[in-house]
């Protein structure tokens, strides 16, 4: 597991919290900050799905990048 899957889901989460809280007290501007940190979470997730997946085609491959 990479790190930006980690730092994402965290991002992803503190975006829907704000969103919920958003939406209880009626703040637009943190409703806004939570769909742009949910978007961030959501892409770092991606980047590190797609650095997981390059690092296990690399080891299958049999040249192993470590870690990079």
């Amino acid at each position: 597991m990479e790190k930006e899957q980690v730092t994402g889901k965290v991002d992803e989460v503190k975006g829907k919290t704000k969103q919920a809280i958003a939406g209880v007290t009626g703040n637009q501007n943190l409703h806004n900050e939570g769909i742009v940190d949910e978007a961030k979470g959501k892409v770092k997730q991606t980047y590190g799905n797609l650095k997981d997946t390059v690092k296990s085609a690399d080891r299958e491959a049999g040249t192993d990048i470590k870690d990079k």
